[in-house]
């Protein structure tokens, strides 16, 4: 396959358009407006124009359970301060426990280790015994239920428990670190902790219950409950001081049909936190409607999935792609959970997994992709994939390269979707649009509903020129605000202090000539050589394909008088940095991006540091660089990398 940039990579039959969610959608939204939608573009622009209208028929689409209210929406010219649906009542459990039966809901693997299965059935049994027990220990509507647990089973049914009774559900990973637990979960003060005995990793079990003991006295919550994971839930539960397994926590109670309580569109469901590498991490409040909306939009129209099909996306509790995920039993989808090394005990797990139980929606991170490219695997010719028609892909910006492997390695008849998003606004900007067209290095589309665009510093909108990514209209994932900040000072100052009445997202990106989208990388991590603004990913894409370089991470460091860019490079295997792959470095970049890109130092480091959901933190690494502190190490997987930055003689001249 070529390389050529602006290359056609996948195109849907007209059989498929007409088949889609999106178009089906569309000529029923039609129908409601009185307007016909022969394409997307005119379906978007419909939909951020009658922006009521157009809520108003998602909810109807889906059907969603609760009472929708006269009022459609309000204040729809002030952001933040637009309101959708201010009289509805619903509840977010509730839509998605719709499902009965002995069909699968959750499937899950944790590593090699453990393989089980529930039922819908199951499920709400499981659900029900929870919700029983919760409300036996006082638990209601706003009290905040945290849980430090993996990606399993268990976890979706605590949190279906916890938000069918109105409670506020927030969510880590078991790899967090105490303070990294602590910083989170102590803002916001659980009623309920929930912690798992451990973990597996790499094949390894993963101690928790050391850091448990200072993690419950920090909490002080009413019950710390532990759930099984290793079968050592009995001893990790009783070395607390007020803690109860899981069998313990429902022995009481015999299953019974779920109830729901209904509460207003707004009512908070998830507290999701910023990654805090900058300092505490905030607390962004979601309301129930709002991620419902947005995420039966993004399930059942962007990735068209419908009931009984398979949803996988690679994640851990602790990244707002679980909170994603797990909105999928909203459509009926069974959803596909793993938990542990995407590499144990090699790169073909996943894929293993997606072939032996047909996913057909195959999440993941553009890192994962290229670390698939860069070990040669072709999990295409050894796995049947037959089933898998989406594979998305989120995280950082996959590169060019990474869009053309996977119709080479993975699937060469399948919807491959970018999407960019976050944790913000628990949702997607710009992702996939199953009826257009996939082009090399391009996220193809704004998400229907948002007003998505890019603009220059003076306000405009550009085309084929980088700028800020805006949204430019209220959407309904909006964050209610941040915990414990009243006046909502730090809310707007985050997103609306550069556009008056715009959300400002902080990503440098670009508008395509195929009205696709380019993120070239966070605003704050923008290399600003000369004066001119420059998008990391545009130097990752080009380096990283080196088969010298395993990872990269740019910054620009402040230097007589100026900005230089500086690049740092994790070698592969046996790789060593020559003078005569520095300069192999400098022409890429330079013929692949501009003269302004290439590094005036690059410097081998042995490892980078990374937050606990993957991504590179440039913004750490500079502080380190410039000798200033790094507010919040806990915050990241492997804190110990940021010493490798330190007092670099390198960097002093």
């Amino acid at each position: 396959m070529p390389t050529d940039d602006n290359q056609l990579l996948w195109t849907p039959s007209s059989a498929d358009i007409d088949a889609s969610r999106m178009m089906e959608f569309a000529r029923f939204a039609g129908a409601r407006a009185g307007e016909t939608f022969d394409t997307f573009e005119a379906l978007h622009a419909w939909s951020v124009t009658d922006i009521p209208a157009f809520w108003s028929s998602v909810w109807h689409y889906f059907d969603v359970k609760g009472e929708k209210g006269e009022a459609l929406a309000e204040h729809l010219d002030h952001m933040p301060g637009a309101s959708f649906f201010p009289q509805a009542r619903l509840n977010f459990a509730e839509n998605l426990l719709s499902q009965t039966g002995d069909d699968d809901a959750i499937i899950f693997r944790g590593e090699d280790k453990v393989e089980t299965r529930l039922s819908w059935d199951d499920l709400h049994a499981l659900v029900s015994r929870l919700q029983q027990a919760m409300r036996a220990m006082g638990i209601g509507p706003g009290d905040r239920v945290a849980a430090m647990m993996p990606n399993m089973p268990e976890t979706v049914a605590l949190m279906l428990a916890a938000t069918s009774i109105g409670a506020i559900w927030s969510s880590c990973s078991p790899d967090f670190g105490e303070r990294g637990v602590t910083d989170r979960f102590g803002q916001i003060e659980p009623k309920l902790f929930i912690a798992c005995d451990g973990y597996w990793y790499n094949g390894k079990e993963q101690d928790v219950s050391a850091k448990l003991v200072p993690i419950e006295a920090a909490l002080a919550p009413e019950l710390t409950l532990i759930i099984p994971y290793l079968g050592k839930a009995d001893s990790v539960a009783g070395a607390l001081k007020n803690a109860t397994t899981l069998a313990q926590f429902i022995e009481a109670f015999a299953p019974q049909a779920v109830t729901f309580e209904r509460l207003p569109f707004a009512h908070p469901l998830y507290i999701l936190f910023s990654s805090g590498t900058t300092g505490v991490p905030k607390c962004i409040i979601h309301s129930a409607g709002g991620i419902l909306l947005q995420h039966l939009k993004e399930h059942g129209l962007h990735c068209g999935i419908r009931s009984g099909e398979r949803l996988f996306y690679f994640t851990t509790c602790g990244w707002m792609m679980w909170n994603w995920l797990v909105s999928g039993l909203a459509v009926g989808a069974t959803l596909c959970l793993y938990d542990g090394s995407p590499f144990h005990p090699d790169g073909n797990v996943l894929f293993d997994y997606a072939a032996a139980e047909r996913f057909s929606v195959f999440g993941t991170s553009a890192k994962f992709i290229d670390a698939v490219r860069k070990a040669d695997l072709a999990p295409g010719r050894d796995h049947d994939l037959s089933a898998l028609r989406l594979l998305t892909s989120t995280g950082s910006p996959l590169s060019p390269e990474g869009f053309s492997f996977v119709y080479e390695g993975i699937k060469n008849d399948l919807h491959l979707a970018s999407i960019s998003g976050g944790t913000d606004i628990c949702a997607c900007f710009v992702l996939g649009v199953p009826t257009k067209p996939v082009w090399r290095g391009e996220i193809q589309g704004p998400g229907l509903g948002m007003a998505t665009d890019v603009w220059n510093d003076d306000g405009e909108p550009v085309v084929g020129e980088k700028g800020e990514l805006i949204c430019h209209k209220p959407f309904p994932s909006m964050p209610i605000g941040f915990w414990n900040d009243k006046d909502g000072a730090k809310y707007h100052e985050a997103y609306f202090d550069r556009f008056d009445n715009v959300w400002c997202h902080g990503d440098f990106a670009e508008r395509t000539e195929h009205g696709g989208f380019i993120i070239h990388g966070r605003s704050d991590a923008t290399l600003n050589p000369g004066g001119v603004r420059i998008g990391t990913a545009e130097i990752y894409n080009i380096v990283e394909q080196m088969p010298e370089i395993a990872e990269a991470i740019c910054i620009g460091q402040d230097f007589d008088g100026d900005v230089r860019v500086v690049l740092f490079v994790r070698m592969a295997a046996g790789q060593t940095l020559s003078e005569d792959l520095e300069k192999s470095i400098r022409s890429r970049i330079r013929q692949g991006a501009s003269p302004r890109h290439v590094p005036a130092k690059i410097v081998a480091v042995g490892d980078i540091p990374r937050t606990k959901s993957g991504k590179i933190t440039e913004l750490a690494v500079r502080d380190v660089v410039h000798g200033r502190p790094v507010k919040n190490k806990e915050a990241l997987a492997n804190p110990q990398a940021l010493d490798l930055f330190a007092d670099l003689p390198e960097l002093s001249s």
